[in-house]
């Protein structure tokens, strides 16, 4: 991935959860991706779409996939596991990508905000549970991971030191639900972009939801 963007821009793909929403494979309010196992044809369709589209990095549907909030709030997607939604997004995302881009495309796993990290602002149990997702990721062999959608830049500073840990080598990009002026802490956001690349984040960025 990074040999790749040294030679120009790089095209990602995204925006799974509306997209999915909208086709009635994606529940509004928990936004989780039990898709991948309830509905791979539909997700993998999507994955192609990308692809015919230009998309060089293919993200496995796994925005919100922690076993966290997969159980959070009474939600029912946690039935089938976090390592097994995890794995299924992995395997629809790499089946999308061989089919339309003649077995070439980078594919990156995803990690997301946890509500453990609301719930105790500690830092090891939000480790903890980040690497139930991690596992999967380093037996896919992932190209890179994207760390997306933070509110908080404190947050996604662990879990990108987890990707770290878990994951030695492994190209990271992190990104903040964030306006020009602060995170959710109050945080400035030229600070947060700062502490994201001293935290090991190779690519910093924003995302939507100001």
């Amino acid at each position: 991935f990074l040999e790749k963007l040294g030679q120009g821009p790089v095209i990602r793909d995204g925006g799974f959860v509306f997209a999915l929403e909208k086709r009635g494979y994606v529940t509004a309010g928990p936004w989780t991706p039990e898709a991948v196992i309830e509905h791979p044809e539909a997700v993998k369709q999507i994955h192609r779409e990308f692809v015919r589209a230009g998309s060089d990095v293919n993200q496995a549907f796994t925005f919100y996939a922690s076993e966290d909030k997969l159980n959070n709030r009474g939600n029912k997607a946690g039935r089938h596991g976090v390592y097994n939604i995890n794995k299924a997004a992995c395997e629809v995302v790499r089946e999308g990508v061989e089919q339309d881009s003649d077995g070439y495309g980078l594919v990156a796993g995803g990690l997301s905000q946890t509500p453990t990290y609301l719930t105790t602002l500690d830092k090891e149990k939000v480790k903890e549970e980040v690497k139930k997702q991690l596992v999967v990721f380093k037996e896919q062999k992932v190209d890179l991971m994207i760390c997306e959608y933070y509110e908080h830049v404190e947050e996604c500073e662990w879990h990108i030191e987890a990707v770290k840990e878990f994951m030695p080598g492994v190209a990271i990009c992190a990104s903040m639900a964030i306006n020009e002026f602060t995170d959710v802490a109050g945080v400035e956001t030229g600070e947060c972009g700062l502490r994201l690349v001293k935290a090991g984040a190779d690519v910093v960025g924003i995302n939507c939801h100001f």
